[in-house]
């Protein structure tokens, strides 16, 4: 597992590929489950428990602490040759505003670069809960877009678009 600390994260801060069964992990996406089912119907709850995101073609990415504490994590998905889907991004509640989602995001999107991905996508929430998630991918140049792959309008959720 190597390092990477992308321009505009915090000094330590450690970004690298992760098992997505270790204990901690497991306990930061249960709750993200948890918040998904919370504000969203169930068919519109499109977050990926463990046993998908420890698939082949998926790169799952953790941000901790020199010492080892997770501070959040983030997936990418292969849609095609050309495409990927930001999967499970999450950052824990005492982490959140400093800046840990943004360098979590930037590494997949050098991820989607380095596997020569024209284009990026995403689905998020439409509503209020999600605006901290949306205006963070905003900053990063997404915009927004029609559904894609399988997904279909749904008033509950957002899609977004970054051209790589």
């Amino acid at each position: 597992m190597g390092k990477a600390t992308p321009s505009g994260s915090a000094v330590g801060l450690r970004i690298e590929r992760d098992d997505v069964r270790r204990d901690d992990i497991v306990a930061l996406l249960t709750e993200h489950m948890a918040d998904m089912r919370a504000e969203s119907p169930p068919e519109s709850v499109h977050a990926l428990d463990v046993e998908a995101l420890a698939q082949p073609g998926i790169a799952f990415l953790t941000a901790r602490t020199p010492d080892g504490d997770l501070l959040g994590c983030g997936a990418l998905k292969e849609l095609s040759p050309s495409a990927g889907e930001l999967k499970s991004m999450r950052t824990a509640a005492a982490a959140r505003g400093r800046g840990v989602g943004g360098a979590v995001l930037a590494s997949l999107t050098e991820e989607g670069r380095r596997r020569g991905y024209s284009a990026l996508y995403l689905e998020t929430g439409s509503q209020e809960f999600f605006a901290p998630a949306r205006r963070l991918y905003e900053r990063a140049g997404f915009r927004e877009t029609d559904p894609f792959g399988d997904y279909t309008l749904d008033p509950y959720s957002v899609y977004m678009v970054l051209a790589l």
